[in-house]
């Protein structure tokens, strides 16, 4: 076996991991699996991608590439404004949506549902918007740097680990040594005691939602970097994206981050296995394997 399907697993599964840190949040938060997240995904790559545009019209300059990157500076830039955006998209569909269910006390099941309506949506209008047409933050061509052990990767797929790693252990470093990351996790323990206790649960769910969706933008943005941007790029990623959730254990970031290492090297190695075409499949096998042995997942509670 080629030993690079480890990097590319490797590249793969930072990208899982970080989509499936912002479900894992929502799910321990609000309680129900939230199948629209994949949009987000999807929603924060087409943002980047026109914000970038536009300051290379304002500026050509802002798209000479950055050293030995495919981009130049009009990518982090835009960035910084497609976070913002895609967080206020997902507040502006729990708003509209999932906070009126909740309001009225609708069954998870609703919410679920729900979840697949609004993941519709989103994509019929991203299409609408963008067309289903692929598109590229650049089209520079990279030569793929030798790391050792046969193993080769582009200096954008280096920087794509770089990123992945930083937003991870800021992320760990806010559950665990902040007052709102406490919140966070007092109320996934009990969000009605968490109310009586004086935590506005309302703002933690809002802080929840615009963080699972940064987190969705960013893994967005290095997914369409590294590949291209579809309207159906997070809706790919969705199996894979639970898979490492429930494979990591509902609540725990450190744990959905490994679970994505693990389901992308798993796919990565299935490619050259059995073939390209069974790659879709190994998602589905490790997310039954898990529920079937340890449906609590690598670092999760038993309820």
């Amino acid at each position: 076996m080629n030993p690079q399907f480890v990097m590319d697993g490797l590249i793969a599964g930072a990208m899982i991991g970080l989509g499936a840190i912002g479900v894992t949040l929502t799910y321990s938060i609000l309680r129900f699996a939230n199948f629209a997240h994949g949009e987000l995904l999807s929603w924060g790559a087409y943002l980047a991608m026109a914000v970038s545009g536009a300051l290379g019209l304002l500026s050509t300059g802002l798209l000479k590439p950055i050293g030995p990157f495919s981009f130049g500076w009009s990518l982090p830039l835009s960035a910084v404004l497609a976070i913002l955006l895609t967080g206020l998209l997902a507040l502006a569909v729990d708003a509209l949506l999932f906070g009126r269910l909740r309001k009225r006390g609708s069954a998870v099941i609703i919410l679920v549902m729900a979840s697949f309506g609004a993941s519709l949506a989103l994509r019929s209008l991203l299409e609408f918007i963008f067309t289903s047409k692929p598109a590229y933050y650049t089209k520079a061509l990279q030569i793929a740097v030798q790391l050792g052990g046969g193993l080769r990767a582009t200096p954008d797929q280096l920087l794509s680990l770089g990123v992945t790693l930083i937003a991870v252990i800021v992320i760990h470093l806010m559950m665990t040594r902040t007052g709102i990351g406490r919140s966070m996790r007092a109320v996934s323990e009990n969000p009605a005691l968490s109310g009586i206790a004086g935590i506005d649960v309302r703002k933690v769910v809002m802080v929840v939602w615009f963080l699972g969706a940064a987190l969705a933008c960013i893994a967005g943005i290095m997914t369409g970097l590294l590949v291209q941007i579809r309207p159906y790029l997070g809706h790919d990623l969705l199996l894979p994206l639970f898979a490492a959730t429930i494979l990591g254990g509902i609540g725990s970031v450190p744990g959905a981050m490994l679970a994505g290492l693990i389901v992308g090297l798993s796919e990565a190695a299935a490619v050259q296995l059995v073939g390209a075409e069974w790659r879709a499949a190994v998602s589905f096998v490790i997310l039954v394997v898990v529920l079937l042995l340890r449906p609590r997942g690598l670092f999760g509670r038993a309820a």
